[in-house]
């Protein structure tokens, strides 16, 4: 009988014990980003510090990533509750392309809110001679991380002037920090970058060493026929040495989850997050084009249930 007692006694903290860590589970937000030097890093610690008002209870976590392909593979897998993403990556991901690295549809993905738009920042060292995208042929450089939403867009645009990396005479796949670093070091004459303005890795090469922000005229952009890219301005003295306007190519970034966070959640962070977007713009100046009134803006992913609530709630969807 005393044997009896003691293993329903451990069957029944057993059975607490899974229900507890379930609950710990479900009241944890890891927040999906991408290199500490770019902008969704300090936008992700300032989400954290947001959605911490409204979820006290939830572990929160930054994780530092290779950005958008790699994230929409994490939250695919649920290693993770909420991402930051380039829109035409995200439609890749959603259609299930493996060039680009998703070898299935990416099914379980959810929008929560569409929020600012990257500029495609292409840079050469003044000393390289390229002035045009013309001008990279027979040089070197880097082209983003592999199969990062920056290399999808290096791929697309220089296959609109009608190039590819074989016409480099080197091509290195690196994120923002190793690129500034080799053109620094005048081991790269270029570089991609897809971030939001005044991005810190831009600003730091800058300030190293004189640069061109190679121009990707308006007729490029078309030529890219892809609606996720749209034409755009990098305004005069956004970075040292850049004393005019150059046109560049836009895409939209979002905030994405998966269909296993709960619709409590979801709809809490989208309101806190909608509610704070000046929390946001002081973590990093390019969430100042966040807009409230656009953040249910077309995705090529459905919204989540959560974050529909939010927006229908605030009358922000028809």
């Amino acid at each position: 009988m005393k044997l009896r007692k003691q293993l329903r006694s451990l069957i029944v903290a057993s059975t607490l014990a899974i229900g507890a860590s379930a609950g710990q589970a479900a009241e944890f937000i890891n927040v999906l980003t991408g290199g500490t030097s770019g902008v969704y890093y300090p936008l992700g610690v300032s989400l954290t510090q947001i959605y911490g008002k409204v979820l006290p209870d939830a572990k929160m976590s930054v994780q530092a990533t290779k950005a958008s392909a790699e994230n929409l593979n994490l939250l695919q897998a649920g290693k993770g509750e909420i991402a930051f993403t380039l829109g035409d990556t995200l439609s890749e991901a959603w259609k299930g392309n493996p060039e680009v690295g998703f070898k299935a549809p990416l099914n379980k993905l959810r929008t929560v809110a569409a929020i600012y738009p990257n500029y495609i920042h292409f840079l050469a060292s003044a000393d390289s001679g390229i002035k045009s995208l013309a001008d990279l042929k027979g040089k070197r450089v880097s082209v983003g991380a592999p199969k990062s939403g920056t290399e999808l867009n290096s791929r697309d645009i220089l296959k609109a002037v009608g190039m590819g990396y074989q016409d480099f005479a080197k091509v290195e796949y690196l994120g923002y920090s190793e690129s500034v670093e080799l053109m620094k070091n005048r081991q790269l004459d270029a570089t991609l970058l897809s971030s939001g303005l005044g991005v810190a890795a831009v600003r730091d090469l800058a300030t190293a060493l004189k640069i061109v922000v190679i121009p990707i005229p308006a007729d490029v952009v078309a030529k890219i026929g892809d609606a996720a890219y749209q034409s755009g301005t990098i305004p005069a003295n956004t970075y040292n040495g850049q004393t005019t306007d150059v046109n560049t190519v836009l895409v939209p970034n979002y905030l994405v989850t998966h269909a296993g966070v709960s619709e409590d959640m979801v709809y809490k962070m989208t309101k806190s997050m909608a509610e704070n977007l000046d929390t946001m713009a002081t973590a990093h100046a390019a969430a100042k084009a966040i807009k409230k009134e656009r953040m249910a803006n077309g995705s090529p992913v459905p919204l989540h249930p959560g974050a529909e609530k939010y927006y229908r709630e605030a009358g922000l969807l028809k």
